[in-house]
């Protein structure tokens, strides 16, 4: 009897995003997405205690230690590595990049707030530090186009 190979696991992925400022967007996208901001001390102190890891590539981010120039936000709810903090769930990753953003995104965040909530939701993001984009109304749905801080382009449903 021939046994049938095991499917192979899904494969984990998370969206990485660049940024000018990765620490500002991880601030706005956990507030927008209701979601944490990681937090990786416990692994960066390690890394700075072998010399992994340079001084200089640290800052202070709310009161913590962070890296300098990436920082994730995850889903609250989902599973996460205690000893380096790192999300093992739905991630957003910010990584600093010296180049400001110039064209249209070719991947965006489409979020939904639930029936009736788009406004009040598009209100939140605003006081946030996103920008209304335009309305749109087509066949398919109704949607605002929005930008948050740096000018990534999402959606709100």
């Amino acid at each position: 009897m021939t046994q049938t190979p095991a499917s192979p696991a899904p494969v984990h992925w998370k969206l990485v995003i660049d940024a000018n400022d990765p620490h500002a967007q991880a601030d706005f996208w956990a507030a927008a997405l209701r979601y944490e901001v990681e937090d990786n001390s416990a692994l960066i102190g390690k890394l700075l205690g072998f010399g992994a890891l340079p001084e200089e590539a640290t800052v202070d981010f709310h009161g913590r230690r962070a890296f300098r120039d990436l920082v994730a936000v995850r889903h609250p709810e989902d599973p996460y590595e205690e000893e380096s903090g790192t999300g093992l769930g739905r991630r957003l990753l910010f990584q600093r990049v010296p180049e400001t953003k110039t064209a249209k995104n070719r991947l965006h965040l489409d979020l939904h707030p639930g029936v009736g909530r788009r406004d009040e939701e598009v209100a939140r993001l605003e006081g946030l530090g996103a920008s209304a984009l335009r309305r749109v109304k087509e066949q398919g749905g109704e949607w605002v186009v929005m930008a948050d801080p740096e000018g990534n382009e999402f959606c709100v449903q």
